[in-house]
């Protein structure tokens, strides 16, 4: 075995550990600070190289956003060949033409490389700890206070097995667990009920999104087979992106937006 690989063969092993996510994020987190903070403090050449790569980095950050913000690349044309003659009758007429559109499949995928959709609710209240979790006492006297029981509505895969009562930290309760969204089609104007395939991104924070925790502006992935949806390369589309609109746990059901 060559020399180096043994920490990527005790991975694959036994896996990572358990905060690992956690401590990555709150890590990444803390990195712009420490750039911020160094930014200020260096000087001289350091400062200069350091400046040049930002720039790049800028750069390089604002042509990704350039790029999920295509609109519809309809443009006013060159006035064209000058060398061939234009005829009388097209002369008072604007030339369109259509730059090149990427297929919908690659948009797609480059706005879910950036965690980026274009979605019907931009903007939602945050939800105070509180309000999503309820205090559950525990011990033969009650004193003991670690454990949660959320109070909005979860998703739980097919083959979800609870975890002894004992070592449970999360309490997810069944009557607040759903499997199925009434997904509205934008373009359709149609509204299926839908199987739920996962949560993609809670906009509480990450937590809510490991425990499948669906309030208003989460965005979810529903199986659209039997939509009949299918890829430019013919394929059938399995799964699809939609934005929930309401609030579940008040109204007792899921409704959603598909992204398009």
């Amino acid at each position: 075995m060559p020399q180096g690989e043994y920490m990527d063969l005790h991975r694959k092993r036994h896996g990572r550990r358990l905060d690992y996510e956690e401590k990555k994020r709150k890590r990444e987190a803390r990195e712009v600070h420490k750039r911020s903070k160094y930014a200020q403090k260096v000087i001289g050449l350091k400062a200069k190289l350091f400046q040049k790569k930002r720039y790049a980095e800028k750069a390089t950050m604002k042509k990704t956003i350039a790029m999920h913000n295509e609109r519809e690349n309809k443009h006013k044309a060159v006035d064209g060949d000058l060398g061939s003659a234009m005829p009388a009758y097209l002369l008072d007429r604007d030339q369109v033409e259509r730059a090149k559109v990427l297929s919908n499949t690659i948009k797609q995928k480059r706005k879910e490389k950036a965690g980026k959709w274009e979605v019907p609710l931009p903007k939602v209240r945050p939800i105070a700890e509180d309000e999503m979790f309820k205090v559950m006492r525990s011990g033969k006297r009650q004193k003991k206070q670690w454990k949660r029981m959320l109070t909005k509505v979860t998703f739980v895969g097919g083959g979800f097995t609870r975890k002894p009562p004992k070592y449970e930290r999360f309490i997810r309760p069944t009557g607040l667990r759903m499997k199925k969204a009434h997904v509205t089609h934008p373009q359709l104007k149609c509204t299926f009920c839908l199987e739920i395939i996962g949560v993609k991104k809670n906009p509480n924070g990450q937590t809510y999104t490991t425990l499948g925790v669906v309030t208003k502006g989460t965005v979810i992935e529903v199986n659209v087979s039997e939509l009949g949806l299918v890829t430019p390369g013919g394929k059938v589309v399995w799964g699809k992106y939609a934005q929930v609109t309401n609030n579940p746990e008040n109204d007792g059901c899921i409704n959603a937006v598909l992204l398009v």
